[in-house]
């Protein structure tokens, strides 16, 4: 499969790329029709006990750090949903310490009022841990390995359990064991210059994941770099426009079933035309700080990465109805068993 990435990623045939995207155009109205599921994310906390260099929330940066309360949620979780939101990712920094297994309870306790689809992208945990939390109302996990080269990973990830590749790597199997029913993994394009053997990588996981655990529900994702208040991360690899559509296409044609994630760090023109070319779910109205959306103003927010695609969720819905795509605010609610 590497041979065929490397060739995609360097034919640069106009006409190529157009039979790549018809084809992806193809398959993602086959298999997902014209919907496009909405999410925000809301970070919880932005305490971190890992250093990795590329990131906001790194544990050596000096940023003001703190989480939020029960109060704090409640009024940053009904902001969103009365934006109309009804898929939450709830997000913290890598600290086992300031944000345990009960405190992310606690958290999706209080999310059970507002929303009926719960995900997390938080520190990996063990295995009896997302037991607990999918127990308690979590429906799935977003835990990306960033890259796959081994060398590159420890040159970025310099302390913190985030360093230990192996435990990183064997997340999504720990939580398929759980029970969580959705798992969405990914890279960040441009962390290795390798762009070609990172998919290979990705594309592998996922396809032992598919043969092992065939009753969860994947997606990927592919964030590129973003800067954090302009401040570029020194080192990345640069991956333009054209090689980001070709990603996209080509993750469409070889998992025509996986869903693909596209979040604001794209900016608006991209994240309007790439829809078509095999995207199923997107962010909208998302703001990568702890208390941004109602409890801090924009000059003292601390962001995990700048944000390129600001519009409210309404102006998504609007944008997605023009271009004649199903907007889809929940695909999952509990049904209480009356028998159980």
């Amino acid at each position: 499969m590497l041979n065929e990435i490397q060739k995609t990623l360097s034919n640069n045939s106009p006409e190529e790329l157009e039979q790549l995207a018809a084809r992806a155009k193809t398959l993602k109205e086959q298999f997902f029709g014209r919907t496009i599921s909405l999410y925000a994310p809301l970070y919880l906390s932005n305490f971190c006990s890992s250093e990795c260099t590329y990131c906001g929330f790194k544990s050596k940066n000096r940023i003001k750090r703190f989480k939020l309360t029960d109060e704090q949620m409640h009024q940053e979780m009904k902001y969103i949903a009365d934006e109309g939101i009804e898929n939450i990712l709830l997000l913290t920094g890598e600290s086992y310490k300031v944000t345990p297994v009960s405190y992310l309870k606690e958290a999706v306790s209080v999310a059970r009022n507002y929303f009926p689809s719960i995900s997390l992208e938080v520190h990996p945990m063990h295995e009896n841990e997302y037991k607990e939390l999918f127990e308690s109302g979590v429906d799935g996990i977003t835990v990306y390995q960033e890259t796959y080269d081994r060398t590159r990973y420890k040159e970025v990830h310099l302390s913190g359990t985030k360093a230990d590749y192996d435990f990183r790597y064997h997340t999504p199997e720990r939580a398929a064991r759980a029970g969580l029913r959705h798992i969405s993994m990914g890279i960040l394009l441009g962390l290795s210059p390798n762009i070609a053997e990172d998919l290979n990588e990705l594309y592998a996981h996922l396809r032992f994941m598919e043969k092992n655990y065939p009753g969860v529900e994947y997606s990927l994702s592919f964030p590129r770099f973003k800067p954090i208040k302009g401040e570029v991360f020194e080192g990345s690899a640069v991956v333009d426009d054209i090689t980001f559509v070709k990603i996209i296409c080509l993750t469409r044609t070889l998992f025509p079933r996986v869903g693909i994630n596209l979040s604001t760090r794209e900016p608006e023109a991209i994240r309007n035309n790439i829809l078509e070319l095999g995207i199923t779910r997107m962010s909208a109205g998302s703001n990568t700080s702890v208390g941004g959306y109602t409890l801090l103003d924009q000059e003292d927010q601390a962001p995990q990465f700048d944000i390129a695609d600001k519009r409210p969720m309404k102006k998504i819905v609007e944008m997605l109805k023009i271009k004649n795509f199903d907007p889809v605010l929940t695909d999952w609610r509990r049904i209480k068993n009356e028998y159980a």
